[in-house]
């Protein structure tokens, strides 16, 4: 079995898999949502741009451009808003800069599950 370096369990629902049990069960829970009418336009690893790549000025090497990718986005019915969210088993230093930049660079706030 492959564990992560946190020690999430992988899982695959539906032919799909998914990086934790935790991520796997709001997929179902979504899925429920969905079939309510509650949510629509459920989609799942959605990439967001943060940065572009690029070269510095003198330098040869290109810089890597940098992403967040939502676990899941959606379109909340009741609210009437779009929902990026992500399922959190531990918050990384790199995702908590990831998170200020998405607020910042798109106004979003990523919901945490």
């Amino acid at each position: 079995m492959n564990f992560s370096k946190y020690h999430a369990k992988p899982v695959t629902i539906d032919g799909i898999r998914f990086a934790s049990q935790k991520e796997g069960s709001r997929y179902c829970e979504l899925k429920v949502l969905a079939r309510a009418g509650k949510i629509s336009d459920l989609q799942l690893q959605v990439p967001f741009v943060l940065s572009k790549a690029h070269r510095r000025t003198g330098e040869k090497r290109m810089t890597s451009g940098k992403k967040y990718v939502a676990d899941f986005v959606y379109y909340d019915c009741i609210n009437k808003r779009q929902v990026v969210e992500d399922v959190k088993g531990f918050r990384t230093k790199e995702y908590l800069v990831k998170r200020e930049w998405m607020f910042e660079k798109y106004g979003i706030e990523i919901h945490e599950v």
